[in-house]
């Protein structure tokens, strides 16, 4: 989203704090609501009980005061009542019916009619427009056709002589100097703050002062990252008579957080029509193709998923859509619509898994609800998510009706609706992702209305060599119309090796003698070289960190293709504007600041660069050059025969649908000569016109298509074009959005562009006026097919299109991964693991959410049970664990492992080397006795030997005891860790079999030397024994293993561990200097030496 309205007092508020306050009067306001104390704010504001006022809703309500909305020159006792009067009431504007819930309260300022006025400003392509008009107020009327306009052009100031000569001439001279002033400071304040539209109406000169009367706003959404610390916290209202959902919100904020796009805007909770589809442009057809079947006040949601969702994510969106569309049942039964285009990039069956884990969290209340699900989508790996869904069907218990490319995208509207029966799905070609399967195509296939051959866009006749099917360029200057021949140079900005890769495996499959992709240039690293393949082939590809580096090297390169960042967009493409080199870029990201992108126009413009983009999948040339991702990968680039061109040639705002326009091109003509998607911000790079009119030029494109959509009036630009003569060749036309003007509220579609702000912006209104013109426009987005292949079939027939035989493309090896993915093949893991699980979105420690370690406050204990064990240990098994870490976390700095540990850390050794000279002592003399313990205690006790057999037989082995003895602790000075553990198992465990065997044999020791106590490793050692085999939570053959592999060991290691980090920390903090042992430390005993006799 990028222009977005805000609040009344939002706008002022600004205004009050960036204006200057010589040039007006800050305005005050109270803000009321249902939730308003009138004392609380009558104290905040005491101008309430000492001025007149003026009460008025702030919901983004135009003409307030002809509607009967502002309650005017007041005091605050009838502001109170009329409030009260009026909120929470319905009230109906035009066909919007809401909830009045907000007003806003200012004091009222005495003026004439003479002294009211009119501002606006407003931005637009070329530039930002000032208007003015000496009479304003609720009586204004047509204000385009009555104010003055003064253009201000991107990178110009605004000019105050034209705004002095144009805009002011018809006010009293003694105001002109004020009103100046407040314009030059206010388009200031519009700038700075990236204001895309302000209002201001009626602006009052009384007194010599200005005051801002009624004020409406919106502002760029997509420059918050430079005006966060400017607006502060925002908040972007719903249009009037649409309800703001907390599942919004939740969208919203999910949407925030992911690189991906997901949108969702509740039209009617009690509808019946549900929709949850892929892509920006395709959720706007749907939504079309709805309303034209009559489903209008039916349609409960408008919203979409994009860019690549993970499979959690998208289990997100659908979970929250189902929750909205199950919260009650409708006498007909309800239906969802899973839909979309062909996709480019995204993993159609990891995204269909998430929906498919939503719709079982939801079955019974599916099955109560008699829901319908209908299914359209393609893309990579959509035969896996295809075949997922058709799974699930048989086992959901509600019909489940899955297709795929071979059906019209909105075919499933008609079907849902009961407008038309549902198909059987047709069979699906041979192909996977990256490979074309033997018998899934031949050579000779035929291509609708050209006798079982298909053009190829040259002088007709036959053609048998592969490498003449397409038309190489290369032999002469590239003319105007070109963007792209077979000898394409590009480079890439960003790591982004899947689309770097892509564009090699459409050069090979197209039998370019040479990649495409040139260079990589990456400011993020060194420069370096990485590997791609070039069919069978590994090349090296080179990374260039510096600018200068990657033109000076490759000047032959002239199209950059861009995914950096929203952010880091315009300084990198603004630097690849320096080098003449540059004739083409693609901006592939999205929401970059619509100031920003204009100042990248005016500059491309300056210097002759075609920019495609921002917000945009790319373009292609089959037979060429392709941009990134565009086209999917090569299963679509293979079914829809984009390794040769065809004769037609499109535009389109929206990447996702590029590629459904590539298919239905395919099938219902012979294929696409070139394609653009221009991309979906406000202002692209370039326009409709811009590239139609390239290939009006180019005599190898026979016919073109162009699919706009509502908002803008680039449309417009063609009807002239058509009617002037400039577009002489067929244009197949069709604008999506046509179910806006049926909508009760404004809605803002899936592109930042894709909302209407006249009606001349209306998809309807451009749809008319192309068709009025002569352009071939469909009844509706569903017979677009059917049109263009009218059309076609009308050129061949006169034979304006030649048709030429088809010829198979090379076959391209599939990546392993992406095969592994498809499950086409398998190879065995280098690694195994079952304790731990970060892929998804949430990270798993044994099967159990970090969320829920958190929740359910295991601890570290539950941690350390989760890794170590896989097991959920009672809460008395996790404290025990928690307590052996803390009392072996440190036993003084004169045990070797703290010895070592210091030594290190004073001859300036890191923390990770210190600590792993201290964990190196650990052993069977240090520390490592637990496991010794366990096993010696264990087998004596499972033998069966009493606790004085154990004693005599060690003896008799000449072996000490493990977990016996201590330096300085004795039965008469006990170690009161010892004591502390051992109380704690004797009341918790459920039984201590070992411990009080290996007490026994404590007995025995002492009672012949009092320090052969059952130290602290004995102690943990059979007591973990204890917990294992009695805990209830493991087998005998299983606690017997993690005594076996380390476990118990595993204890002291972690815990003196801590002591260990400790000891290092206080050397660094005292700045110990390096160690060395003094010499009267240390006995020198060296062999006698004998003098020579």
């Amino acid at each position: 989203m990028s222009a977005k309205a805000i609040h009344e007092a939002t706008g002022k508020s600004y205004l009050n704090k960036f204006l200057d306050q010589t040039v007006a009067v800050p305005s005050k306001f109270a803000i009321v609501t249902a939730e308003t104390n009138w004392t609380s704010i009558e104290l905040e504001h005491p101008w309430l009980n000492t001025q007149k006022l003026v009460a008025k809703p702030d919901q983004l309500i135009k003409r307030r005061g002809k509607l009967g909305l502002i309650k005017v020159n007041a005091d605050l006792g009838e502001v109170k009542q009329w409030v009260a009067d009026r909120l929470g009431s319905d009230v109906t504007i035009g066909n919007s019916v809401g909830k009045l819930k907000r007003f806003i309260v200012e004091p009222f300022v005495a003026h004439q009619q003479n002294e009211e006025y009119y501002v606006c400003i407003y931005s637009h392509r070329e530039g930002d427009a000032v208007l003015f008009h000496h009479e304003g107020g609720i009586d204004i009327g047509d204000v385009d056709s009555k104010a003055s306009k003064v253009e201000v052009p991107i990178g110009h100031s605004l000019d105050i002589n034209s705004v002095q000569t144009q805009l002011l001439p018809n006010i009293a001279t003694d105001r002109q100097g004020i009103v100046l002033k407040f314009i030059e400071a206010l388009y200031r304040v519009y700038v700075d703050l990236h204001f895309t539209y302000l209002e201001i109406n009626p602006l009052v000169v009384t007194g010599g002062q200005v005051f801002i009367l009624d004020l409406a706003a919106k502002i760029d959404q997509c420059a918050e990252y430079l005006c966060k610390h400017l607006w502060g916290d925002v908040e972007f209202p719903p249009p009037f008579g649409r309800e703001a959902y907390p599942e919004e919100a939740y969208i919203a904020e999910l949407d925030a957080k992911s690189g991906a796009s997901l949108k969702l805007t509740i039209l009617n909770p009690k509808g019946r029509i549900w929709t949850m589809v892929a892509g920006g442009g395709a959720s706007v057809i749907y939504a079309d193709t709805i309303c034209d079947l009559g489903g209008t006040s039916e349609l409960a949601n408008y919203g979409e998923y994009s860019g690549a969702p993970s499979e959690q994510q998208t289990y997100d969106y659908a979970k929250t859509i189902l929750s909205l569309m199950c919260k009650e049942t409708h006498p007909d039964g309800k239906i969802l619509i899973i839909g979309g285009g062909i996709a480019n990039f995204t993993n159609v069956a990891a995204t269909f898994k998430g929906i498919v884990r939503s719709l079982r969290e939801y079955q019974q209340k599916l099955i109560d609800g008699k829901v319908s699900i209908f299914v359209r989508r393609a893309g990579p790996n959509f035969q896996e998510g295809l075949r997922i869904m058709r799974e699930l069907g048989e086992t959901l218990g509600v019909p489940i009706h899955v297709f795929g490319p071979e059906t019209h995208m909105t075919a499933i509207v008609g079907m849902a609706l009961g407008k038309a029966p549902v198909s059987r799905p047709v069979k699906q070609l041979s192909t996977t992702a990256n490979f074309l399967l033997p018998g899934g195509q031949n050579g000779n296939q035929s291509v609708p209305g050209s006798g079982g051959t298909a053009s190829g866009g040259g002088d007709g006749g036959p053609v048998t060599d592969p490498k003449s099917a397409v038309s190489v360029e290369s032999s002469r200057a590239k003319p105007s119309c070109h963007l792209f021949s077979r000898e394409t140079k590009a480079i890439v900005w960003g790591m982004q090796s899947r689309a770097v890769q892509g564009m090699l495996d459409f050069d090979y499959v197209c039998s370019r003698q040479a990649p495409s992709v040139v260079a990589i240039w990456y400011p993020l690293v060194g420069d370096h070289k990485q590997k791609f393949y070039w069919g069978h082939k590994e090349i090296l590809i080179p990374v260039y960190k510096r600018t200068e580096d990657v033109m000076r090297n490759h000047p032959d390169a002239d199209v950059l293709v861009s995914f950096a960042s929203l952010r880091s967009a315009y300084e990198s493409t603004e630097e690849a504007l320096q080098y003449p080199q540059i004739r083409t870029i693609a901006i592939i990201a999205e929401g970059i600041p619509e100031n920003l992108t204009r100042q990248l126009i005016m500059m491309a413009n300056e210097k002759n660069v075609t920019i495609i983009g921002p917000a945009t999948v790319g373009a292609l040339k089959p037979g060429c050059f392709k941009i990134g991702n565009t086209g999917g990968m090569l299963d679509n680039i293979l079914t829809s025969k984009l390794y040769r061109p065809g004769s037609v040639a499109y535009v389109s705002r929206s990447g996702g649908m590029s590629n459904e326009l590539n298919n239905i091109l395919c099938l219902n003509a012979d294929g696409v000569y070139e394609g653009v998607a221009i991309g979906g911000d406000r202002y692209p790079g370039t326009t409709f016109m811009d590239h139609i009119e390239r290939y009006q030029d180019n005599p190898d494109v026979k016919m073109i298509v162009m699919l706009g959509e509502v908002g803008g009036v680039e449309e417009y630009k063609i009807v002239e074009g058509i009617k002037h003569g400039r577009l002489t060749k067929p244009i197949v036309a069709w604008c999506i959005g046509t179910c806006a003007k049926m909508f009760t509220s404004e809605v803002q579609f899936g592109h930042a562009g894709s909302c209407a702000n006249a009606e001349a912006e209306t998809a309807v209104s451009k749809n008319e006026a192309l068709r009025a013109v002569g352009a071939h426009v469909p009844r509706s987005f569903d017979d677009l097919g059917t049109t263009i292949k009218s059309v076609y079939e009308d050129l061949v027939s006169k034979k304006v299109i030649a048709p030429r035989t088809e010829v198979a493309p090379p076959p391209v090896p599939m990546d392993y991964n992406w095969a592994r993915e498809l499950g086409l093949i398998r190879k065995p893991a280098s690694f195994m693991t079952s304790i731990c699980d970060e892929r998804g979105q949430e990270l798993l420690y044994a099967g159990v959410p970090i969320t829920d370690v958190f929740r359910e406050d295991l601890g570290i204990g539950g941690v350390l049970s989760l890794l170590w064990f896989q097991k959920r240990l009672p809460k008395y098994a996790s404290k025990f664990i928690e307590m052996c870490l803390m009392v072996t976390a440190d036993h003084g700095p004169a045990v070797s492992g703290a010895h070592n540990t210091i030594v290190c850390a004073r001859a300036g050794k890191d923390l990770v080397s210190s600590l792993a000279s201290g964990l190196l002592t650990i052993g069977d003399r240090f520390g490592g006795a637990l496991d010794g313990a366990a096993k010696q205690f264990t087998e004596a006790y499972d033998t069966g030997l009493i606790p004085m057999e154990m004693v005599n037989s060690m003896r008799k082995k000449g072996q000490l005891i493990m977990g016996i003895g201590h330096r300085v602790k004795s039965i008469n000075n006990p170690d009161m860790r010892v004591v502390i553990l051992k109380k704690f198992a004797t009341e918790n465990f459920p039984s201590t079999p070992l411990l009080n065997y290996a007490t026994e044999v404590e007995k025995i020791t002492t009672s012949k030397k009092p320090n052969l106590i059952l130290n602290v490793d004995g102690l943990i050692g059979v007591a973990m024994v204890d917990l294992l085999r009695n805990s209830g939570c493991f087998t005998r053959e299983e606690a017997n293993e993690y005594v076996e592999i380390g476990a118990l060991n595993g204890l002291f290691v972690l815990g003196r561990s801590i002591g260990f980090i400790g000891h290092y920390l206080d050397q660094k903090r005292l700045k110990q200097g390096l160690y060395r042992h003094p010499w009267d430390d240390i006995s020198y005993v060296l062999p006698e030496q004998y003098g020579q006799q």
